[in-house]
């Protein structure tokens, strides 16, 4: 059943297929993709892909950046060297994350006018947003 798109009461579920290919590769099948994540090698991996924290980071950046890239698209403005870097700041002792910083770099000709703006616009990044009220996770085992 997968790809299954069930509406009910309560919203939309979009089934995705995880599975496991060999080593430490962890697949997931998911709207006619399929999302690789392999381990490092110091981990037991390949390092053939992302590691799928690698992926949490970069759904933020990617995410941002399109409502990003949509705010310069929608005015005309310049889009020639404009990006995002995100920087990670960790906890020593647990090696958590603490911190995502978001630097979004834009072009020399970029009218000073809209900088709060093209923040407010990458602030509008539903994965950010999904953070910030996070859903309920739940899991279960089926067996057979």
């Amino acid at each position: 059943m997968l790809g299954r798109i069930t509406r009910g009461e309560r919203g939309t579920t979009l089934d995705m297929e995880v599975f496991f290919p060999g080593n430490k590769k962890v697949h997931a099948r998911y709207k006619g993709f399929v999302i690789e994540t392999d381990q490092a090698v110091a981990e037991g991996g390949d390092e053939t892909a992302p590691a799928p924290f690698d992926l949490f980071i970069a759904s933020i950046g990617t995410c941002a950046g399109i409502y990003v890239l949509s705010f310069l698209q929608e005015r005309g403005l310049s889009t020639e060297g404009a990006g995002i870097i995100l920087r990670e700041e960790r906890d020593e002792e647990t090696r958590s994350l603490k911190k995502v910083s978001m630097e979004i770099k834009l072009p020399a000709d970029f009218p000073q006018k809209y900088s709060r703006a093209v923040v407010r616009a990458a602030d509008m990044c539903t994965v950010k947003r999904h953070l910030e009220n996070p859903p309920v996770l739940e899991t279960f085992v089926t067996i057979g």
